[in-house]
């Protein structure tokens, strides 16, 4: 009897979606041959939620292992709202049982980031067979050392950093360069280090405009006339971290933006009269061809999935541990993030650099 395994990308995309699309069933085809059978779900759980289903063939996996986004779509389907019967009356976990029976799944996938990962977790709590994969930019999936997008993501952000290092030079200019990264700060550390930023703002970091203005000030002292910041999306300075988030968000709604990097390019001309640009590159950091690290951490994780799925080692998610392939329990990660934590390394490396962290 042939194994009918599921398979659907959650939230945000990013480079090495469709990589891993194709390690996980060219393992499993490999491995099981005909006996294996691939049903790809549309848009996430949206999908799973409306039954938007098809079973796939084994061609549709050659060629994508370059290719960026995810060849079964994604959408955002927040976890809090799981639960919530909405104006469609659609219970939506109930919805989700019934078409994973009706697709006579022995398995489903999950490639996601952090609310994936809970939603899947919720899925596993209810009775089905689950194994999730670690997927995000932001690196910030409790219990694996790398999840699959990063690495890309950061060659993104760091080749965006290069490019406004030659204008920042020519006009004598401040540089604010923000980055993808709303409670962690990862994505925004590693490229900062990599694109030479002399200061880099975090989220796990609160930061003070003075101490931001006085290491630009010290650069000009010694005759540089210019700086680059990069600053993740979810900085903050050390006043609002002190404040709930909705009051957070609110003083931000009130001022007129949603980030503090526009607040700060102010700052920092009325503190210190530098000329101050912002560039914001984006869901650029979300698009294109994987790198090849992400290609190769894709496939291992890909195949790492089919073994589970032929073991039958369900309520997991795929992890890379110290360099080695692994899983932990849906239950052990599921609402939990991991951070930048005050004694990384990098912030270490950073600061012996002398890059100021605010």
């Amino acid at each position: 009897m042939k194994k009918r395994v599921g398979i659907l990308t959650s939230g945000g995309d990013c480079p090495g979606l469709n990589a891993t699309l194709r390690g996980v069933a060219k393992a499993l085809y490999q491995r099981m041959g005909d006996q294996v059978e691939i049903i790809g779900i549309a848009n996430g759980y949206h999908g799973l939620i409306h039954g938007d289903w098809r079973v796939m063939e084994p061609r549709e996996f050659s060629g994508i292992l370059t290719v960026g986004g995810t060849i079964l779509g994604t959408r955002r389907t927040p976890f809090k709202l799981m639960r919530v019967v909405g104006e469609d009356q659609v219970d939506k976990v109930a919805a989700m049982k019934q078409h994973y029976q009706e697709m006579k799944l022995d398995c489903l996938l999950c490639l996601g980031g952090n609310g994936t990962h809970k939603t899947a977790n919720l899925l596993a709590e209810e009775g089905l067979n689950i194994i999730g994969l670690p997927k995000t930019i932001d690196n910030d999936i409790y219990g694996t050392d790398v999840t699959f997008g990063f690495h890309s993501a950061v060659d993104i952000a760091t080749e965006a950093i290069d490019r406004v290092h030659t204008t920042a030079g020519s006009h004598s200019r401040c540089m604010v360069v923000e980055l993808m990264g709303n409670k962690a700060g990862w994505l925004t550390l590693y490229a900062g280090i990599a694109g030479g930023a002399d200061i880099i703002l975090i989220p796990e970091l609160p930061y003070t405009i003075e101490n931001v203005c006085a290491a630009i000030e010290r650069r000009a002292a010694q005759g540089k006339t210019f700086s680059i910041l990069a600053v993740a999306e979810g900085a903050m300075d050390a006043c609002e971290a002190r404040m709930k988030k909705k009051e957070r968000a609110a003083k931000r709604a009130e001022a007129g933006y949603t980030t503090a990097t526009n607040r700060i390019a102010k700052q920092i001309e009325e503190l210190t009269g530098f000329e101050t640009r912002v560039c914001v590159p984006g869901h650029m950091q979300r698009g294109g061809t994987p790198s090849p690290y992400d290609r190769v951490l894709a496939t291992q994780f890909g195949s790492y999935a089919a073994k589970m799925v032929e073991d039958e080692n369900y309520g997991i998610t795929i992890a890379m541990k110290n360099n080695h392939v692994g899983e932990n329990k849906l239950k052990d990660v599921a609402g939990k993030s991991r951070l930048v934590p005050e004694s990384h390394g990098m912030l270490e490396v950073a600061r012996r650099m002398g890059i100021s962290m605010g």
